[in-house]
């Protein structure tokens, strides 16, 4: 990735929805290049996808909770895999620490968060979990800014 590059991801993540053309308006380079540049960061997997950003609580989802996790035998890849049914899970890292990963996830009330919960503690690999409940949210940003 080069400078122009990364201009290019930064205009995409004002508005994933800008046409080459509004791109290379923005950034007086030609269409052409912008095409060709946003194709080649698709192809190498540097843009995985365009999504829309949903504002979580005006879809209901009003409890955002991280759950540690520790993983008593197998690998975190096996906890992973079974969770991939759940749709409200937003995120999953392998952490350093007392734990060996940290789930985020989203919740429409807490009967929904408790049930999950219980049901992440009796998947055979996992020891223990802790879970705490996000009281606010300070900054939450998922574009990757370049400065």
């Amino acid at each position: 990735m080069d400078e122009l590059d990364r201009k290019i991801i930064l205009e995409l993540n004002k508005d994933s929805r800008l046409s080459f053309r509004e791109i290379s308006k923005n950034l007086n380079i030609a269409v052409g290049t912008i095409s060709h540049r946003i194709k080649k960061m698709e192809e190498e997997g540097v843009i995985k996808g365009y999504v829309p950003v949903v504002d979580p609580s005006k879809a209901g989802y009003d409890f955002i909770a991280v759950i540690s996790v520790t993983i008593k035998r197998g690998k975190l890849q096996d906890v992973a895999s079974l969770l991939d049914r759940f749709d409200n899970i937003v995120s999953i890292y392998n952490v350093t620490g007392n734990y060996d990963a940290l789930i985020i996830a989203r919740f429409k009330n807490r009967v929904q968060l408790n049930s999950f919960v219980k049901e992440l503690q009796t998947f055979d690999n996992v020891d223990k979990t802790n879970t705490s409940l996000v009281l606010n949210t300070i900054k939450e940003d998922i574009r990757v800014k370049f400065e």
